[in-house]
């Protein structure tokens, strides 16, 4: 860490004070506060401001540190823990929910336990007909690496796999999915086990080609569902006269 840093809280609350001294709370977030910071990594905060009209993000480098800000009243946040649980990617919710609040009017631990619940409460249950669609996703994307001999294309391909992978099983156990290095991370937290053979077979194949474990692992969590699908899969086919 540059020699010229505050230490994260410090920083933080220093930065609140000079840039947001009005606001009713400010929550800190992201690797810091998981003790995961490494030699890049930024502050996170999320600050709460009824002046604010609408709900922005701004990025500051100050007191040593690149910090990011995302900034909401104290009702935008809500439209923003919707969105966010809609799509199974809870970034507010988690980041309120982990936070190291700041500095409180008042308003904070309330927030805080909205996020809470709505984590515990995890996602909903693909329906019937998406579970269908996304069996037939993640089979196409199966063979097109099966069939690919275009060394260049099995990289981006196998990509798609991982992150396809990821989301079905997390989704078909109820479990909420991530992005980037939130994929592990939110494999992790569902069964370590798992999120093991999953990095163990990419990297398999990332550095000797080999495709049988990225294979074995796809089938592997298509089988409680029905396996891959091709065959008899229909969308938006409607009566025809």
């Amino acid at each position: 860490m540059n020699e010229s840093r505050l230490q994260p809280l410090e920083a933080a609350k220093r930065f609140i004070a000079d840039k947001f001294p009005y606001c009713q709370a400010a929550v800190m977030a992201g690797s810091v506060v998981r003790g995961e910071h490494t030699a890049t990594s930024d502050l996170d905060i999320v600050v709460f401001d009824d002046k604010v009209e609408s709900a922005y993000r701004e990025s500051f480098i100050d007191y040593g540190w690149p910090i990011e800000t995302f900034v909401h009243n104290l009702t935008s946040y809500k439209d923003f823990f919707k969105s966010d649980c809609e799509r199974a990617r809870p970034s507010l919710p988690r980041m309120v929910s982990e936070g190291l609040i700041i500095i409180d009017s008042g308003v904070a631990c309330a927030i805080k336990i909205e996020a809470d619940e709505l984590l515990k409460e995890g996602p909903a249950m693909w329906s019937k007909d998406t579970l269908v669609t996304k069996r037939y996703i993640l089979t196409d994307v199966i063979d097109d690496l099966i069939g690919s001999t275009n060394r260049a294309e099995e990289i981006f391909i196998a990509n798609t796999l991982a992150d396809k992978i990821h989301e079905f099983v997390l989704r078909t156990n109820g479990q909420w999915v991530g992005d980037s290095k939130w994929v592990v991370r939110a494999l992790k937290q569902f069964d370590e086990e798992f999120a093991g053979r999953f990095v163990q077979a990419f990297d398999v194949f990332y550095r000797t080609g080999g495709k049988d474990e990225v294979i074995g692992l796809a089938d592997e969590v298509l089988k409680p569902h029905g396996g891959r699908l091709f065959e008899g899969y229909s969308m938006g086919k409607g009566d025809r006269i």
